[in-house]
């Protein structure tokens, strides 16, 4: 487990691994949209407006088929950068671990057998509320509902997400919430300026201090899920929440709710830990005492410049990367340099069908 770096409780994130080393796994990839994404500058997830809305179908269609349908061409910048769920499948793949894909408020459906919530998208929190308290109310008890169906099937339910914008909706919960927080972003120069302004606009909205309201004059509907998920499926299984920032609002909102710390831990990159912009594990650490387990993917050292951009600033994260990456790692005993080897055979991949 060298290749693992711990924060928190120690002791705990050491048991925690240790205790799904020879189970099973199984990721569930959340799917979700916020209007606030649609704020110029506030978000690389998807080349223009238009086409980030079809970001997490095309990431959900990616990790299934290992092509797109919902675009033409493949989940890659024109000058080369990969969508993050390029490491979530390379990982995934690697350790033959299963995934299912969640629609809980994607704009576009994506084409692929998933689980449908019927749950609306989030509007822009600059503007007006992202949902009304009952639709809040809906996610959690959907969510809960999925998450105990999936804890029964595994020994440990990995959860990643893919909704652009995310940061600055989470931003905006952890704010609600009184907690100092500094947050990631997809962007090597992070719109902090940018958000904090549309942070400040939503939270003046807020006029209640439950917290099913506070989510729905700021939130998202993914942290409304994921939450219910956690809520309920950490009663059965553990639970990875596999992701940066958004997976702090997640825990932020879950702790008002309930679940079970005992049987829950955070996995994400050394590219979120390690960034100056943020504050991720003061920030989890503040909210909840449970293990933060952090995985360097090794993509300094790529002869790639694309796959090389996660270490300097472009992704970080996304699309439940590196819970997945950590999973796969302690099912088949993988280090960085030969996850790196399967991630650089994919980006060949990927590469030919350009």
């Amino acid at each position: 487990m060298e290749q693992f770096e711990l924060f928190g409780n120690v002791k705990k994130a050491q048991n925690y691994l240790e205790s799904v080393k020879s189970g099973r796994f199984l990721f569930s990839f959340v799917i979700s949209y916020t209007e606030t994404c649609e704020i110029p500058g506030i978000t690389i997830a998807g080349a223009d407006i238009n086409s980030m809305k079809y970001t997490p179908p095309a990431d959900a269609e990616y990790l299934h088929y290992g092509y797109c349908k919902t675009i033409d061409g493949i989940p890659m910048t024109p000058d080369g950068k990969p969508t993050p769920a390029l490491l979530t499948k390379t990982a995934l793949e690697s350790a033959s671990i299963s995934h299912l894909t969640i629609n809980a408020g994607s704009k576009i459906t994506p084409q692929l057998p998933f689980i449908e919530t019927g749950l609306s998208f989030g509007k822009n929190i600059s503007i007006e509320s992202a949902m009304t308290d009952s639709q809040v109310f809906s996610a959690v008890e959907f969510g809960r509902i999925v998450g105990r169906n999936m804890a029964s099937l595994t020994d440990c339910l990995v959860i990643g997400e893919s909704i652009p914008a995310g940061t600055t909706t989470a931003l905006a919960v952890l704010r609600a919430f009184d907690y100092d927080a500094k947050v990631s972003s997809s962007i090597p120069i992070n719109p902090i300026k940018l958000k904090n302004e549309v942070v400040d606009s939503a939270l003046q909205r807020i006029d209640s201090d439950h917290p099913y309201s506070i989510l729905a004059k700021v939130g998202d509907p993914m942290i409304a899920f994921v939450a219910g998920m956690l809520s309920s499926a950490s009663s059965f299984s553990k639970i990875m929440l596999a992701g940066g920032t958004q997976m702090a609002a997640v825990l932020a909102f879950a702790s008002k709710i309930g679940f079970n710390e005992e049987n829950t831990a955070i996995g994400t990159t050394s590219y979120i830990t390690n960034d100056q912009n943020a504050n991720f594990v003061n920030l989890i650490e503040q909210i909840v005492d449970i293990p933060i387990i952090s995985v360097n993917p090794g993509l300094h050292d790529s002869k790639y410049p694309g796959l090389k951009a996660f270490s300097q600033g472009f992704g970080k994260e996304g699309a439940g990367a590196g819970g997945t990456i950590i999973s796969s790692m302690v099912k088949t005993g993988n280090d960085s340099a030969k996850f790196l080897n399967l991630a650089e055979q994919e980006y060949d991949r990927l590469s030919t069908l350009q």
